[in-house]
């Protein structure tokens, strides 16, 4: 969401997207098929003023490639 910096948002991004990782390799993911891309405010699901906090905006999105 837009509260905080947007420098704040974006280690708070990758912070996010990170645990998200952790936690599929855990489950036995190949950590080296999984990329991270933490977007911060560039990204909203919800676009909002700035510090609004907005719950739909923290999220983690999956894609995945089949090569």
């Amino acid at each position: 969401d837009t509260s905080g910096s947007a420098a704040y948002n974006v280690g708070l991004s990758n912070r996010r997207a990170r645990t998200v990782a952790d936690a599929l390799v855990a489950q036995g993911v190949n950590g080296g098929v999984i990329s991270l891309d933490g977007k911060g405010e560039t990204a909203l699901a919800r676009p909002t003023a700035d510090g609004v906090r907005e719950p739909l905006n923290r999220r983690a999105t999956i894609g995945i490639n089949f090569r």
